[in-house]
């Protein structure tokens, strides 16, 4: 039980560390919110309990052709916001197409092969 409060508390500290930071620098956030740090823990968690090295290598190949459908998360957001859509419209916006293309990217990666 103590085990999985500590995972609890160090991944939740990383996402108060980055909105804390980007109170006083949204350059320094992203680049801190752009390192793979969920991924990290997610590998590092998978190890302390004693996952195959093959099992965190199909893990990261799968997070990699899945960051490629979340791009349009982060191009489409700052592009509403900046063309005057409300906050919770462009989120809501956003969060569809990014949807709609991970509905679309799954079942082409089915196709080329890529394990899921």
């Amino acid at each position: 039980m103590l085990y999985y409060v500590i995972k609890a508390v160090v991944s939740a500290l990383v996402i108060v560390a980055i909105s804390e930071i980007a109170k006083r620098s949204t350059g320094f956030a992203a680049l801190v919110a752009s390192l793979p740090l969920t991924s990290l823990l997610a590998f590092i968690w998978l190890w302390v309990e004693g996952a195959q090295p093959q099992k965190i290598a199909e893990l990261s190949s799968q997070i990699f052709w899945l960051i490629i459908p979340s791009l349009l998360f982060f191009l489409l957001l700052p592009l509403l916001l900046k063309n005057g859509v409300s906050f919770w419209a462009s989120l809501g916006l956003s969060l569809a197409a990014t949807a709609g293309s991970y509905l679309v990217m799954l079942p082409l990666l089915r196709r080329l092969g890529v394990a899921l």
